[in-house]
């Protein structure tokens, strides 16, 4: 069966939070702020693939979300980044957004499109420090993913065409050829 349109929900990572935290040694008083930067969150990108031919694997799994970043740690730690989330295509889609602009055209095998980008990592409480306020006690939460709604359109290319008046022998022919059953 050929399916040559589908409409997605994808959705990017959030970032991580920054965390506040001090430090905290034995013989050391009053450590400084040391909390880490939160982590990236994953990108969604669409890639096209040479193997596929339709766009029927979108027909039952329609909703595709990235990983969030991890929050940021003790010791200025930053937070782990999100893997990427890659959707495969096969070449030739059309890739439009819900209000029917275009976002881009997927015509070479391994060419990639960024449809939805990941949520920065908050900054934790070490980047607040100043010389007035050496001890701050905030942090960043991260920013959100984007969300949207893609309409996937496969434009096909034929191999052979047959061309013909009608009543030619057009269907008959390729009955005769091939397995089909064209009416």
């Amino acid at each position: 069966m050929l399916i040559d349109e589908a409409t997605i929900y994808v959705s990017s990572g959030k970032g991580g939070d920054g965390m506040v935290h001090f430090h905290r040694e034995k013989y050391v008083a009053r450590g400084g702020p040391d909390g880490g930067d939160g982590g990236r969150g994953g990108d969604v990108f669409l890639e096209a693939v040479p193997t596929l031919n339709t766009l029927a694997s979108f027909r039952y799994q329609t909703r595709f979300v990235a990983k969030d970043g991890r929050n940021g740690g003790v010791n200025n730690m930053t937070g782990r980044s999100a893997d990427p989330l890659v959707i495969l295509v096969p070449p030739g889609t059309i890739v439009y957004d819900e209000q029917g602009a275009l976002l881009g055209d997927l015509t070479q095998p391994g060419q990639r499109l960024r449809v939805a980008a990941g949520g920065r990592g908050g900054r934790g409480n070490t980047r607040f420090a100043t010389s007035s306020n050496q001890a701050p006690r905030t942090g960043e939460k991260g920013e959100p993913g984007q969300e949207r709604m893609l309409r996937l359109e496969l434009r096909l290319i034929a191999d052979v065409g047959l061309v013909g008046v009608p009543n030619a022998g057009k269907s008959t022919c390729l009955a005769a050829v091939t397995n089909a059953r064209p009416q």
